[in-house]
């Protein structure tokens, strides 16, 4: 049986996991696309899904008998009422981050889906699908003893004048926020966030670099640099110290070259490039999950930890150098 997916949301991201699960996966095909903007629903449904339906809404979407599970793509703000209505209708629902963009609204997707009973929400947090990321965690997990510190960096060759300040939280970090908790198992308790000297490459409305302190439960401390104007690529890193050792996230494979007296190896420009083997492992967890009217991955309990985590950071951005604490509630059984 082939799984007929709804995608909402037909922008860069939207048209690439349409051409992914039409082209790249198996197990499903698009059956229906949606997005508030209709000239830009036609050119990526002739493109790229041509017997997809158009629909009018979201909403009626989700709702379609010819939808089995549905993928949000749309603009951050409308992926709550989008989510909420695929709950509605019993349906899978892959989210892409975030799952909502404040907490509260993340908070009553996992009242939802809690009230439904059965785990129907995965959000697009893909870095957990990284073949890098996994390759630390399991390190981590039998080899370094127990981590003590975090080292990690996020950094853009450059933004659009749109990104603004909270934006290094929200857009940028939000990655950082879920990959660390669950590369640690562990949830934070507190941020800070420190402003060092500021580049001439930033616009006026952005502050760049930026470091971000998180604590976690266990005591570990995590230091993040977010610097969205490096101007010399796209380039994650992170580091582990442990009690007995220290393990570092690889960076993705690349030629060596010797050349003009120089050894030199490229850096990726591109975020879509660097993690496109994740996208494609994600899409294709979620459509198997979906087969059997569940979920997998991260959860919507995850998304709601990275949006309270993220609403605290973006506190720590106007109050510089104080520390703001982290606080959950209890997580729902069906989380467990």
């Amino acid at each position: 049986m082939t799984l007929r997916i709804g995608v909402i949301g037909t922008g860069a991201i939207g048209r690439d996991h349409m051409r992914r699960i039409n082209q790249t996966l198996s197990g499903a095909k698009v059956t229906a696309v949606s997005d508030v903007n209709i000239e830009s629903v036609r050119t990526a449904r002739a493109d790229l899904a041509p017997e997809a339906e158009v629909v009018g809404s979201g909403e009626e979407l989700a709702a379609s008998a010819g939808v089995d599970a549905v993928v949000v793509t749309s603009w951050g703000a409308t992926h709550e009422q989008y989510v909420l209505a695929a709950i509605a209708e019993g349906k899978p629902v892959f989210c892409e981050k975030p799952l909502s963009t404040t907490a509260a609204g993340a908070g009553r997707i996992v009242e939802a889906e809690t009230a439904f009973g059965r785990r129907l929400v995965q959000v697009g947090f893909m870095r957990r699908y990284d073949a890098g990321y996994r390759m630390l965690k399991a390190v981590v997990e039998n080899e370094i003893g127990r981590p003590l510190m975090v080292h990690a960096a996020h950094r853009n060759p450059s933004v659009p004048e749109q990104y603004i300040t909270p934006m290094a939280i929200q857009d940028t970090l939000i990655h950082e926020i879920d990959v660390l908790r669950w590369l640690l198992d562990d949830d934070y308790v507190s941020a800070q966030v420190i402003s060092p000297r500021r580049t001439r490459h930033a616009h006026a409305r952005v502050e760049d670099p930026q470091i971000v302190l998180l604590e976690t439960k266990s005591g570990i401390r995590i230091d993040v640099e977010i610097f969205v104007n490096c101007r010399y690529g796209y380039d994650i890193q992170c580091q582990v110290v442990g009690e007995e050792g220290l393990a570092s996230l690889p960076d993705p494979m690349a030629v060596v070259m010797r050349k003009d007296a120089k050894l030199q190896s490229a850096i990726m420009t591109d975020w879509k490039d660097r993690f496109i083997d994740s996208y494609d492992l994600e899409l294709q967890d979620f459509i198997k999950a979906a087969a059997r009217g569940t979920a997998s991955g991260p959860t919507a309990w995850d998304g709601y930890v990275a949006a309270v985590s993220s609403d605290a950071c973006v506190e720590a951005q106007s109050r510089p150098g104080s520390i703001v604490p982290i606080s959950l509630p209890a997580r729902p059984a069906l989380y467990n």
